[in-house]
């Protein structure tokens, strides 16, 4: 089972995530993505590994190359946090992919093989129709299709709005 969690900045979408998996897997590993460059990206890690403290969550750090991440054994659960961080890694870091698009999805189809249930964390930045540079919109343009395509490849999509979660779409779920 694929499931997709968007929201905007502090909207409660990591929480929703870390229920969700906590509900469909006993055994579950927490997939971080975020390289943590300053006292602020060191402080949203400190703050998620507090939120799920106690949830029997294996955590990996893995902040590119998902496609030849090899993990050691099979998990109910894998939780993706978060797509946003991946697509900038893969963009912007200097070892990224050529293709941070088809990295990614193929990232995305090599954690499924490792697991029951994969539910992938998002941003919604689509909203401000503020004009950017050009390296900011090519990330946009990408995060934008990378939700086009996993959209169309989950089983359910969520958007946390204010804390509260909105399915989106909820039609393979099993």
């Amino acid at each position: 089972m694929l499931i997709l969690v968007t929201g905007g900045a502090a909207s409660g979408k990591s929480e929703h995530a870390e229920r969700l998996v906590c509900e469909k897997a006993q055994s579950r590993l927490y997939l971080a993505t975020m390289q943590p460059f300053g006292k602020s990206a060191e402080a949203r890690i400190a703050r998620h590994r507090a939120l799920r403290a106690g949830k029997g969550f294996a955590t990996v750090e893995r902040t590119l190359d998902l496609a030849n991440l090899r993990l050691s054994r099979q998990y109910d659960g894998i939780l993706l946090e978060d797509l946003g961080n991946l697509l900038a890694n893969e963009l912007f870091a200097p070892e990224g992919a050529g293709s941070a698009f088809d990295s990614i999805v193929a990232g995305v189809d090599n954690l499924q093989k490792y697991c029951e249930t994969l539910v992938i964390v998002s941003n919604e930045i689509f909203a401000d129709g503020v004009p950017y540079p050009p390296e900011t919109m090519q990330y946009i343009r990408i995060l934008g299709e990378l939700h086009q395509k996993l959209t169309g490849k989950a089983d359910a999509v969520y958007e946390s709005v204010c804390g509260i979660l909105l399915p989106v779409k909820e039609g393979k779920q099993t």
